[in-house]
């Protein structure tokens, strides 16, 4: 977790609530690390069990968050394999394995055509993959994202609308 604060602050002791940066936390994946099997698609060994995560300090101006989980290898335009909207702001997490979501939370098609959390299961041969679990701070209440849409797409489009964001990745290596 980062924690930044400036030099005022520390006079102070203490740094404005309001400038907190989000932040995305897991017991389970540790960032830039090999993602454990348990959270990986079962044809490549795996149990299919989606993450624990944890956010905090989404910016008061926020109505929702999204979560999405993309694999930053695919080319040419990146993988999605979990996409939650209209998620409270009240929520500060999901546990490991979530089988439901908060109140009004719901799932969108992602690029495997799933509404649940699809773990990683690179194509034999193409090295190491990247997921990146992102956290975003939407200003609406309810965030309409097409079904199975190109993820660049989806992330340039929620870059564009969030309010802020924090990511964690975790990698996964291919099969030879």
């Amino acid at each position: 977790m980062r924690a930044l604060l400036t030099a005022p602050a520390l006079i102070c002791g203490f740094a404005d609530p309001a400038a907190a940066a989000m932040t995305l936390t897991s017991h389970d994946l540790t960032p830039g690390a090999a993602m454990p099997a348990q959270h990986i698609y079962p044809r490549c060994g795996g149990q299919n069990v989606s993450p624990e995560l944890a956010w905090s300090s989404p910016p008061p101006a926020a109505k929702s968050l999204v979560l999405t989980m993309i694999d930053l290898d695919v080319k040419p335009a990146l993988w999605s394999h979990w996409v939650v909207v209209d998620l409270p702001t009240t929520a500060h997490g999901l546990a490991r394995g979530a089988a439901a979501l908060p109140v009004a939370a719901h799932a969108v098609a992602s690029n495997f055509g799933d509404l649940v959390y699809a773990g990683p299961c690179p194509p034999p041969g193409t090295g190491m993959h990247h997921y990146q679990f992102t956290i975003w701070a939407m200003p609406q209440a309810r965030t309409a994202l097409p079904a199975d849409q190109k993820a660049d797409a989806l992330a340039a489009a929620l870059r564009r609308r969030a309010l802020d964001h924090a990511s964690l990745t975790a990698t996964v290596a291919a099969k030879p």
